[in-house]
C-alpha cells in the first residue's frame, strides 16, 4: 500500500480527514489500510479511486483479487 501512504502523506491531517469523509470512511481506517492492517473493501477501493483522481486505484489497493472482483478492468491499466 505504499502509494496509499505516498499519496495521503502529501496531505496535511485535515485534508486526509476530508479525503476520507469523501470517500465515506474514517482517517484512522484509511491510515490502517496504508500500512497494510485492514484490507479495503469493493465499495472503498471505488471511492478511493474516484476521489484520488485515479492516483490510487482498485489495482492498487487489491492487487491480488481485483480481477475477480472488476474482470472488466482486466487489460493494460491505461487503455
Amino acid at each position: 500500500m505504499e502509494l496509499l501512504k505516498r499519496f495521503l502523506s502529501s496531505m496535511t491531517v485535515n485534508e486526509r480527514k476530508d479525503f476520507a469523509a469523501r470517500c465515506r470512511t474514517s482517517w484512522p481506517f484509511l491510515r490502517n489500510i496504508a500500512y497494510g492492517y485492514r484490507l479495503a473493501g469493493e465499495k472503498l477501493c471505488v471511492s478511493i479511486e474516484k476521489e484520488s483522481g485515479g492516483a490510487v486505484t482498485r489495482r492498487d489497493l487489491r492487487p491480488d483479487d481485483w480481477h475477480e472482483i472488476w474482470p472488466e478492468l482486466k487489460g493494460p491499466p491505461n487503455a
